[in-house]
C-alpha cells in the first residue's frame, strides 16, 4: 500500500495514538536531514507518514527547522497530500483558545529563510502562490474538524514571523489592524516548499491562547497553554483521523500541476546535477 498521505505534528502533537504497524524511516535529502524519522503507519485503513515538525523532545526551534528536508522527504515517500497542525495564538476574540482554525490565506513575516528548493541550483522556477493551500484538502479537514466535534472555522490569514520569540504588543496590535486572524512560527515555509513539490496542503491551526494584545492576557499561565497544548493535541489526533478516511481517492485540485508553467530556465540550460538530484520534483517536466 503506498503512502498518499503525510501528517506534520506540530507544538503537542509529537505522535498519534491510532497509528498501528508502524515502521520509522530515516532519509537523507539533497538539502540535509529531515526533523527526524518518517513514521510509516496504517491509519484508519490508509498508509499514512508522520513526522514530528520539531523532532523528538521538540529541540528544533522554527528558525532552524531544515523545512526543504522535511518536504522533499514527504515527496520522496511519495506524499501527494500533507496535513499540517499548528499550535497558534489568536488575533480576534471570535477565535478563543481551543478553536480550530483552517487558514486560507499567509502572510510571511520571517526573515531570510529559504522557501525554495531550487536556490542555487541554476534555475529559475515561479510557482503561483496566490491561494497558498489546496482548496479541496482544507474543506476536508474543516468538515473533519466539525466531525470530530471543533468549534471550527473555514479561512483566514495566518502571519507567519521568525520567532522564537512571541510579538511585541505593538506587532501584535498592528496584526490586528490589518485583519489578521491567527499568528503562527511554521506553517509558511511548509505551504510554499510543498507548492513547489505539486503536493496539496493545509494547515491546521490549534489556538492555544490570544496573543498579548488582549487585555487579559497578562493573566495567562504557562500551565493554562500547556492544558490548552494537550486538549489541542488531542483533538488533532481526532480531526486527522477522521480527515483521512475523508480524503478522496483522486485529486480534483490544480496542485498535482504546479510546476506545469513554472519552470522559467530553459531546459537545456538546467545543470545535471540540478536534475538529478531534483528529479523527484523535475521529472515530468525535464528530461
Amino acid at each position: 500500500m503506498s503512502v498518499r498521505i503525510g501528517i506534520i505534528g506540530g507544538s503537542g502533537l509529537y505522535d498519534m495514538a491510532e497509528l498501528t504497524d508502524r515502521e520509522e524511516v530515516k532519509l537523507t535529502t539533497p538539502f540535509g536531514e529531515p526533523s527526524g524519522p518518517y513514521v510509516i503507519a496504517t491509519l484508519r485503513g490508509q498508509r499514512v507518514a508522520f513526522l514530528a515538525r520539531h523532532g523528538a523532545g521538540h529541540r528544533i526551534t522554527p528558525s532552524e527547522l531544515n523545512f526543504r528536508a522535511n518536504i522533499f522527504g514527504f515527496k520522496l515517500l511519495g506524499v501527494e497530500r500533507i496535513l499540517s497542525a499548528s499550535a497558534v495564538g489568536s488575533l480576534k476574540e471570535k477565535y478563543p483558545p481551543l478553536d480550530v482554525v483552517i487558514p486560507d490565506q499567509f502572510f510571511d513575516r520571517t526573515k531570510g529563510r529559504v522557501s525554495t528548493f531550487f536556490a542555487g541550483r541554476g534555475m529559475a522556477v515561479h510557482v503561483s502562490f496566490a491561494h497558498p493551500v489546496c482548496p479541496e484538502l482544507s474543506r476536508v479537514a474543516y468538515e473533519s474538524a466539525v466531525a470530530a466535534g471543533a468549534r471550527a472555522h473555514l479561512g483566514g490569514t495566518y502571519v507567519c514571523i521568525e520567532g522564537p520569540q512571541f510579538s511585541t504588543v505593538a506587532e501584535s496590535q498592528l496584526y490586528r489592524s490589518w485583519g489578521f486572524d491567527v499568528i503562527g512560527m511554521t506553517n509558511l515555509q511548509e505551504a510554499k516548499l510543498a507548492r513547489e513539490a505539486e503536493i496539496c496542503y493545509t494547515t491546521i491551526a490549534l489556538v492555544t491562547d490570544f496573543d498579548c494584545w488582549h487585555p487579559e492576557h497578562d493573566s495567562v499561565t504557562v500551565d493554562m497553554i500547556v492544558s490548552n497544548l494537550l486538549q489541542n493535541a488531542q483533538m488533532a489526533q481526532r480531526l486527522i483521523a477522521e480527515a483521512v478516511s475523508r480524503v478522496p481517492e483522486t485529486r480534483a485540485c490544480s496542485c498535482g500541476k504546479a510546476l506545469a508553467a513554472a519552470i522559467i530556465t530553459s531546459r537545456e540550460a538546467i545543470p545535471e546535477e540540478t536534475k538529478r538530484e531534483l528529479a523527484p520534483l523535475l521529472s515530468k517536466y525535464v528530461s
